[in-house]
């Protein structure tokens, strides 16, 4: 359990989604484990004494986004509602504990929470999240609270700007120390048609690292294929992105086979995209910026309430179409495949990034760094414009 324990401390380390050696977690094996900074790992045990569950992290984030969400709600609120599809899928909401709740008894008031939420957002501390039936799940959860606060703070800042004392010089850290260029270069891709079996599966556990650790998905969301004949190679539902030996299924097109029972829960999309552009590899990815930018739209009196997936329309990002539907078997897999065979490239309403290559993964994972980066710049010519004369 120890071994498991340093894995996913790496893991958040490698995402930078912590600040460094602020992690503390806490596994229940035949006996409690612990490890990690000495408050968070003892403030991360006391809160697994008082859940039924296996795993649970505590730590500070590396970014002070879930903190300003937390001080920019309103004073009687017990939550924020991010409006990415991570939160509304797998969240719902992430409920907020101020200092005051945690005098006498923290661990007490933050386990009440986690009882019924997948993670919390705690003033002072950061965020602590649980894992059911093993840590893994533990570390997605922590992982899912801090992009769905990364996305809503860009999505806060660019419409309210900054309210807070120390917001616009934290934001000013983040854009210039934080943010790393984006580039697809010193990547080795296979060129050319794969046919071997073996090589295809090399490759899409090849790029599905790649992806993990260019900052394009949080490990455990996103998806990939690789099409040769009748067969889609496509990742499993749940699957890490950069560990995905053994987690690749083989499905017929035609869908005569069970193999599609654990494959990922975009197989159809994906099904749909290679029958209607006739594209070799799609690699699906959430990218922040993707994301928010997603989500802006500047329709007055729209009578759409539920604008990820009833939206009719096909807004432009430059020259990426964005459309709106639901994830899984839903509108997505109707939505997607009419418009990402001109640009090779797609966004859904807060959920990402879909890119297909023609002939392998190159095309599709520059496709997706090429998304990420004018959204990026997007982000800030809006930013700036809101806010002349400073340089957040």
């Amino acid at each position: 359990m120890r071994s498991l324990i340093r894995k996913y401390a790496g893991k958040l380390h490698r995402d930078r989604s912590i600040a460094e050696g602020r992690v503390g977690m806490a596994a229940q094996d035949d006996v409690m484990v612990s490890e990690g900074a000495p408050d968070l790992s003892r403030l991360a045990a006391d809160v697994l004494s008082r859940l039924s569950c296996l795993g649970v992290v505590a730590a500070a984030p590396s970014l002070p986004f879930p903190e300003f969400l937390l001080h920019r709600a309103n004073a009687e609120a017990e939550a924020i509602v991010p409006p990415d599809t991570e939160t509304r899928t797998f969240l719902h909401d992430v409920p907020i504990v101020r200092r005051e709740k945690l005098a006498g008894n923290p661990a007490h008031a933050i386990a009440a929470l986690l009882s019924n939420r997948k993670g919390v957002i705690v003033e002072g501390v950061g965020i602590v999240a649980s894992g059911p039936v093993t840590l893994e799940q533990a570390y997605i959860h922590y992982s899912s609270v801090f992009h769905a606060a990364y996305v809503k703070y860009l999505l806060d800042a660019l419409q309210a700007g900054f309210v807070l004392p120390g917001e616009a010089e934290a934001f000013q850290a983040f854009r210039k120390t934080f943010l790393r260029p984006l580039t697809a270069e010193g990547l080795p891709f296979r060129d050319g048609l794969l046919d071997d079996p073996e090589e295809i599966l090399a490759e899409i556990r090849a790029v599905g690292r790649h992806t993990v650790l260019r900052g394009l998905v949080d490990s455990f969301f996103g998806n990939i294929s690789y099409r040769f004949g009748d067969t889609i190679y496509i990742s499993q539902t749940a699957a890490s992105l950069d560990e995905l030996a053994g987690c690749i299924d083989p499905v017929p097109m035609d869908n005569r086979s069970t193999t599609g029972i654990t494959a990922s829960s975009e197989l159809l999309a994906h099904r749909r995209i290679y029958e209607a552009t006739g594209a070799r590899a799609i690699l699906h990815g959430h990218p922040k910026f993707a994301v928010a930018m997603s989500m802006l739209c500047g329709e007055k009196n729209c009578p759409i309430k539920d604008c990820w997936k009833d939206c009719p329309n096909v807004r432009m990002l430059g020259d990426t179409p964005v459309v709106a539907g639901e994830i899984g078997a839903g509108g997505l897999a109707v939505r997607v495949p009419p418009v990402i065979g001109g640009p090779g490239k797609a966004i859904v309403y807060g959920h990402g990034v879909f890119a297909i290559g023609r002939d392998g993964f190159e095309e599709a994972f520059r496709s997706m760094v090429d998304v990420e980066n004018r959204c990026r710049e997007e982000y800030f010519r809006r930013l700036d414009a809101r806010t002349p004369g400073e340089s957040p």
